[in-house]
């Protein structure tokens, strides 16, 4: 019986295949950062093979050239015949750094996120580097889309009953933004998780951006 006590927590990490909060989980907009006092608001659903989540998103802005937000949502989570359910929370900060011109077509940003995941006998925190870039193209007014890439250096923490483990891994995500009309934007996102040990591979996203 001690045995098997002190593999269960050691399984239950193997299967566990959990989803960080906010930025960690899913980029949902390109490298443009928000005006000073301007406002988004932003729902998205996440979709793996373990893994169904809803995330709300309220981004605002204070200085030229900057904006973060504030991401949080509830996630189920698929462990072996078990399902378990929690929160997730996080934070994120873009810089922007790059507009597009003639000779970069882009624009590029950088900045940083941190994400908490939690829920009975399981805990997951990340936080890491990230750098996006984008362009937009217009089609009339509103009309256009913004194909955006993006990827994070992340460093994660699991705990899972006793057992405590690390990882470093390199979320790769791409993805758009459809310009609908002047307050509202549809996001489609694909996001492959290179190096993770801890969860599903491939995460597919959809929501809706709002800026107000």
């Amino acid at each position: 019986m001690k045995l098997l006590a002190r593999w269960i927590p050691v399984l239950l990490l193997a299967l566990a295949p959990g989803v960080a909060g906010a930025q960690v989980s899913g980029q949902y907009s390109g490298a443009e950062v928000l005006a000073p006092n301007d406002h988004l608001f932003g729902a998205y659903l996440d979709v793996s093979d373990h893994v169904v989540g809803l995330i709300a998103q309220l981004r605002l802005s204070f200085y030229p050239g900057i904006d973060f937000g504030f991401q949080g949502g509830p996630a189920r989570i698929d462990v072996g015949s078990a399902t378990k359910g929690t929160i997730r929370l996080g934070s994120d900060l873009k810089i922007s750094v790059r507009h597009a011109g003639q000779d970069l077509p882009v624009d590029i940003a950088l900045g940083g996120c941190i994400g908490v995941e939690t829920g009975d006998n399981f805990s997951l925190f990340s936080v890491g580097p990230t750098a996006v870039a984008s362009r937009s193209f217009r089609a009339g007014q509103p009309g256009g889309v913004t194909p955006y890439g993006s990827a994070t250096l992340l460093f994660t923490n699991v705990d899972v009953g006793s057992v405590s483990q690390t990882d470093l891994s390199l979320p790769l995500r791409f993805g758009a933004e459809f310009n609908v009309n002047p307050t509202m934007r549809i996001v489609g996102e694909v996001m492959y998780r290179a190096a993770d040990d801890f969860r599903d591979k491939t995460v597919f996203s959809v929501g809706v951006n709002a800026p107000f």
